[in-house]
């Protein structure tokens, strides 16, 4: 035995490192002559021996060039073989039988030497698989009959493949050798298999690494399971059996799987069909079978022509649509194709179509293999080159923000010098004006006046309101006051509710002095008055100052009343740069805001399509462009006047709001075109949107002065990064190009714009 498996791994190594077998095993003796069947069985004795008188009367048997499926089986399920065995030089001779078809019994000179399957007393018994046969002969078996006695309600009976001769020490030797070449490739498609399953896993489930592994996986487990070398591993036949039939039941499942997903775009709902009813019948069939219901072997025919059928399907459905696969998908197409081809080849064998020869399914699933390892290879590179390019933008990201850091801390370390002077007011009150004409927003200037008046005005207790939606004023900060409230309520709904006697500080010197007589006891209020484009100055704010405060501030009442006409000053100022800010916020908005329609207009959008290339570059996102044009727009015009084209033009922008996200950007590009620009959307995403934009633009009315004006239609040109160009700004004249395509293709169309080679 040692010597032996010394043998074997010998010939191992040499076929791995591609010599070929280092030793070499016998050829085997085929028994390829002289062979005769009977159909029926023979009658048996009490004994269990057949009545050989019966056996021996030449008008019973008739010549067959193999024994298998004779002619004229008209449904019979039993039959005898007999062949007279050659001359041959063998120490230890035995006769090898590729298989059977399903149960045997073997009988030499009147001597039951070999049994696979149990019979009962009629001659026939259940299916038990699909092993190999060794048949030991003895020393002296030349020109002697060999009887087989056969059942079988399999579509064969008899058996099949090859009968040889050969000794009984080079039997596994040339069953490894016959075996080697599909337990490699299992081997290394059980790898694959594991790798895209761990893959599907790391990547949140992914639906493609899942099929690909489902199909690298099932045809790995079949091809051990059918390899002859199986039973070198396990000797149970039907376990055997089981794993192929389950593996082989699979393949169309995740082959429908893979085609389903890579096609998802142009949804079919067949390839979904197709794995779904295989994916039952893998489940009856071995239910039933494991049950006892029916035997595993008559599972076979009916899914072979369900599997010629579902691959013939799917063939139709997908070399039409395999221009709009990428390269790589197009490649496992090919290699799941020849695979299939080599499935079907081998079945025709199984089924007698042709004649018996080892059909290299195993050489498919190598090239489906291959394939996917040196694309994974090419993937691995290119994230290998991602992650380069990543890691340089990130260090100069770094050093971006190290740089801002330290521009930050700059500034910090300035206005920390500019507190040290918190006693000179008048540098604190630029400063807080600085600031304050930065702002962008009255709400953030407000902000900013809340956490620079406390600064300002201390030692003086007060508080800041500010004007709400309903009219009253609320407090939005107060200061000075410790753990106590101010008595003021916190929502002032009436001016004239403020305490007596000072409600409004006058403007001048002397009227301070005078006024001062009247502080000590109450709050002196100064407003912050707005000018609005939309309207007149309003009080927006009130600025009110605590009187026992400035009364117990150590001035003098020249002093105090100095401080209060200075204090009014700062809140005329302040209302003077708030109504800068109001009116550079109306300008940008009237600057960005179509008047018509309500939209952003063209100079919002260059300066928002600018900045979204950027972030799509940087953060690796997709985006998408969608240009649209009212088709016969002028047409339109000049059939129902400017003024119903306004309005035309009004309806169409309310069509486009409500279909598109909070974070999509939809602007008047000019005239009847408009533009919408789509962050983070694929192209497929882009697609649906500018379809459901055509659909609903034909569907709404246009009506004007109570008139009927029809629909109209748009023409929509979509373009996408990275699937329409490697430049993101390159996006708008891209779909330029494809919005005039749908023009020139009649109008009410959407076009999607690829890139070269690439079928839409």
């Amino acid at each position: 035995m040692p010597a032996l498996f010394l043998k074997s791994l010998i010939i191992v190594l040499g076929i791995l490192c591609g010599f070929g077998p280092v030793v070499s095993v016998a050829a085997p003796q085929p028994v390829a002559e002289g062979w005769e069947y009977r159909w029926g069985d023979l009658p048996f004795t009490a004994e269990g021996v057949p009545d050989w008188s019966v056996a021996q009367q030449p008008e019973q048997w008739h010549a067959i060039d193999f024994p298998s499926n004779p002619p004229g089986r008209n449904g019979r399920d039993q039959v005898w073989y007999r062949v007279t065995l050659p001359a041959g030089d063998w120490q230890n001779p035995v006769l090898y039988i590729f298989s059977a078809d399903l149960i045997v019994q073997v009988w030499l000179d009147g001597e039951n030497i070999y049994q696979y399957g149990t019979f009962d007393k009629e001659g026939r018994g259940r299916f038990e698989g699909w092993p190999w046969h060794e048949i030991a002969l003895p020393h002296v078996y030349q020109n002697k009959l060999l009887y087989f006695r056969v059942f079988s309600d399999y579509t064969d009976i008899g058996l099949w493949g090859e009968v040889s001769i050969m000794d009984h020490s080079e039997l596994v030797l040339y069953i490894l050798e016959n075996s080697l070449k599909a337990l490699l490739v299992a081997a290394f498609s059980l790898l694959v298999a594991v790798l895209a399953l761990i893959f599907s896993l790391l990547q949140g489930g992914r639906k493609t690494f899942s099929s690909i592994g489902l199909f690298a996986l099932a045809s790995s487990v079949m091809l051990v399971a059918e390899s002859q070398a199986s039973l070198l591993i396990a000797p149970y036949a039907l376990l055997w059996d089981y794993l192929a039939a389950g593996s082989y039941f699979l393949l169309p499942v995740a082959l429908g799987l893979m085609l389903d997903q890579w096609l998802e775009d142009r949804p079919s709902r067949a390839y979904s069909l197709i794995w779904k009813l295989h994916l039952c019948y893998v489940i009856g069939a071995l239910g039933l079978a494991l049950l006892g219901v029916v035997d595993l072997s008559s599972t076979f025919p009916p899914f072979d022509a369900l599997l010629l059928l579902s691959l013939s399907v799917m063939g139709v459905l997908t070399l039409p649509r395999l221009r709009s696969l990428t390269g790589e998908q197009q490649v496992l197409v090919l290699a799941c194709g020849i695979f299939s081809a080599l499935l079907i080849a081998d079945m025709a064998v199984a089924h007698g179509i042709l004649p018996w020869s080892q059909v290299p399914v195993s050489m498919g699933l190598l090239f489906f293999v291959l394939a996917v390892v040196i694309i994974s290879l090419r993937h691995y590179a290119l994230t290998q080159k991602a992650l380069q390019d990543l890691t340089v933008t990130l260090e100069q990201q770094v050093a971006d923000r190290t740089e801002k850091a330290e521009t930050l801390l700059q500034r910090e370390q300035a206005r920390a010098g500019l507190l040290a002077f918190e006693n000179e007011k008048s540098q604190i009150f630029a400063d807080v004006i600085a600031e304050l004409q930065a702002c962008v927003s009255l709400g953030q200037a407000f902000q900013l006046l809340v956490e620079a008046m406390p600064r300002l005005c201390s030692p003086l207790k007060g508080m800041i309101y500010r004007q709400t939606a309903s009219g009253a004023y609320g407090r939005l900060v107060h200061w000075g006051y410790g753990d106590a409230h101010p008595e003021l309520a916190p929502v002032v709904t009436d001016l004239n509710s403020l305490p007596a006697p000072i409600r409004l500080i006058a403007g001048s010197m002397e009227d301070a002095e005078a006024a001062g007589k009247g502080w000590q006891q109450g709050l002196v209020c100064f407003p912050i008055n707005i000018e609005f484009a939309r309207h007149d100055a309003a009080l927006e704010g009130l600025l009110l100052l605590d009187g026992d405060s400035i009364s117990n501030s150590g001035y003098t009442a020249y002093g105090a009343a100095r401080l209060m006409s200075s204090i009014n000053l700062v809140a005329e100022r302040i209302g003077v740069t708030f109504s800068g800010i109001s009116l550079r916020e109306d300008l940008q908005r009237f600057s960005y805001e179509d008047a018509l329609t309500g939209l952003k207009n063209r100079r919002y959008f260059d300066q928002l399509f600018a900045h979204e290339t950027a972030v799509a570059l940087r953060k690796g996102t997709p985006l998408s462009l969608l240009l649209l044009d009212i088709d016969h727009f002028k047409r339109f015009n000049d059939t129902h006047g400017h003024e119903a084209g306004d309005t035309a033009l009004q309806t169409f922008a309310s069509i486009l709001k409500p279909r598109f996200r909070g974070s999509d950007i939809v602007c008047r590009y000019g005239g009847e075109e408009f533009v919408v620009i789509l962050p983070g959307s694929d192209i497929s995403g882009a697609r649906e949107r500018a379809e459901e934009m055509r659909e609903a633009t034909r569907r709404e009315l246009i009506m004007f002065e109570g008139n009927n004006l029809g629909c109209l239609t748009v023409s929509i040109g979509v373009a996408n990064w990275p699937d329409s160009t490697d430049k993101p700004d390159q996006l708008l004249k891209l779909a330029d190009e494809t919005l005039y395509r749908a023009k020139t293709r009649g109008r009410d169309n959407v076009e999607v714009y690829l890139k070269p080679g690439t079928a839409s």
